[in-house]
């Protein structure tokens, strides 16, 4: 059982055999706790392994963990609580989409989908979305809320700021209540990812780039929240395609 495993007593105090951190290596630790919560062999209630025993494993170091876990929690799949006892530690209290985003997933890593199909899928999907939701009186954004909030943290790297940035997007297909769209937005979000981080390359200053697509994230949630369908249409349009236009060449 996983939840018996994750109990075990951690590695000795004797220094680990971890390879040195590489920029994304935090993204392998996600990627492994994401993969064991599609799989089953994580559940909701189990806990984490700790951060000695997963930096050993992953062979990568623990600030990596630590920047892992930091996302996921954000993502609402954990919950952290220091000090000791059964509550103690890193806890799976949710899980990420069922079978369709996983096939979608495992489709896009493996088949590689052109960029501009992508970007032209989402601005298909998530227009519709946002003029949805600026139409329904009581969608919950408190989940995207909470992402821009976390957005704000300072000392965000590129890529940490990039998967919630991808999370907040997804966490407004959620709050459309279609669960085909939401699917389908879920499996496409490593990707996203993926080609988001590609395109830092081509940017000159972060700062700007990462502060002028916070603005935007205000601007489609105050447009929804406006019940201006029109406007928030328009935002996320614009948002989309704007980072695009600034990081990949003609992309769509």
């Amino acid at each position: 059982m996983a939840a018996a495993a994750s109990q075990a007593p951690e590695a000795s105090d004797a220094p680990a055999a971890v390879v040195p951190d590489t920029p994304r290596a935090w993204q392998t630790v996600l990627e492994h706790v994401e993969r064991q919560l599609l799989e089953g062999s994580l559940s909701v209630g189990d806990h984490l392994p700790g951060e000695r025993a997963l930096s050993a494993e992953l062979g990568v170091g623990r600030s990596s963990v630590r920047e892992a876990l930091r996302v996921l929690e954000v993502l609402g799949l954990i919950r952290t609580q220091t000090g000791s006892g059964p509550t103690a530690g890193a806890i799976i209290i949710a899980t990420p989409g069922g079978g369709m985003s996983a096939l979608m997933r495992l489709q896009v890593a493996a088949r590689g989908f052109p960029v501009a199909d992508i970007v032209r899928t989402r601005l298909l999907l998530e227009t519709s979305v946002a003029g949805d939701l600026a139409d329904a009186p009581h969608a919950d954004l408190a989940p995207a809320r909470r992402l821009l909030d976390a957005m704000d943290v300072p000392g965000l790297s590129p890529s940490e700021f990039l998967a919630l940035d991808a999370a907040f997007h997804l966490a407004l297909a959620e709050a459309s209540g279609n669960q085909v769209i939401t699917a389908t937005m879920a499996g496409l979000r490593s990707g996203i990812e993926g080609y988001a981080l590609a395109g830092l390359a081509n940017i000159d200053d972060w700062g700007a780039t990462s502060g002028r697509l916070r603005h935007e994230h205000r601007g489609i949630v105050e447009a929804i929240d406006a019940a201006d369908a029109p406007a928030a249409r328009s935002r996320v349009h614009e948002h989309i395609s704007g980072y695009y236009a600034e990081t990949l060449p003609d992309p769509t």
